[in-house]
């Protein structure tokens, strides 16, 4: 215990002991600063001295430059060390707060765990799945009873009326669409009309070689009714044919 006050905790002595080092590595900069702007006119005199050709005041000069010199260097050197020990308590500083944190997070595990009763979490568990399959099984009950209530008597019949019915309405349409199909080809008979036309020239020219003119005529009419699709100028050229 302290003479006055409770005792400092190690947390409280690190940041005072780092503020401390933080302090000397400022004191040392601003001395190495000095020495560093004393080296400079020091070099300047030298230099003055050395025009003016005195010669004894330019060693005396040259070697409080060199013990200048080693002062910095020295400087140097210890402001490194005491930023060495700052950071060492820095990391000391850091691995106490974990520490603190692991001993904070392993006593409430400790105290999860014992709170926690593994036979009757194995319970909890077993009338949890228990309490699952029931509401499921409900559910389903529940929701067979409404169908049921739900549906009239004859809608089965009545919705595979309504499909059939559509079914035929479909088959007649396709039925007019196979029907109206050709009107679409009226060009047709026309392209195979020559050919019927070129067959027909030799039979009617040798018809009239024949003994009998009304075997003639017959020919005609049956080509007459084999043409009747034929438009009315093929029409009038098998006429013109029969006559001669």
């Amino acid at each position: 215990m302290w003479l006055f006050g409770k005792k400092k905790t190690p947390a409280e002595m690190l940041r005072e002991n780092k503020r401390m080092l933080d302090k000397s590595i400022r004191e040392l900069d601003r001395e190495r600063a000095g020495l560093q702007s004393q080296e400079k006119k020091l070099i300047a005199d030298i230099k003055k001295m050395a025009k003016q050709n005195q010669m004894g005041a330019v060693k005396v000069m040259a070697k409080d430059l060199v013990r200048t010199r080693h002062s910095v260097t020295k400087f140097y050197g210890l402001a490194s060390q005491l930023q060495g020990v700052s950071l060492r308590m820095q990391t000391l500083k850091s691995t106490q707060a974990m520490a603190d944190a692991m001993r904070g997070v392993t006593r409430a595990m400790a105290s999860m765990n014992k709170q926690l009763n593994m036979p009757s979490l194995n319970n909890i568990m077993k009338e949890f799945e228990r309490q699952n399959e029931k509401m499921e099984m409900t559910t389903e009950v529940m929701g067979d009873a409404i169908d049921d209530a739900m549906a009239a008597d004859g809608e089965e019949e009545e919705s595979e009326e309504l499909v059939n019915q559509v079914l035929d309405e479909l088959g007649c349409n396709m039925d007019a669409m196979f029907v109206d199909a050709p009107t679409g080809g009226v060009k047709v008979p026309k392209v195979a009309a020559p050919r019927e036309e070129v067959v027909e020239k030799p039979q009617m020219m040798a018809e009239p070689m024949g003994a009998d003119g009304v075997s003639s005529g017959g020919g005609g009419g049956g080509g007459g009714g084999g043409g009747g699709g034929i438009d009315d100028d093929l029409q009038a050229r098998l006429d013109n044919l029969r006559k001669t």
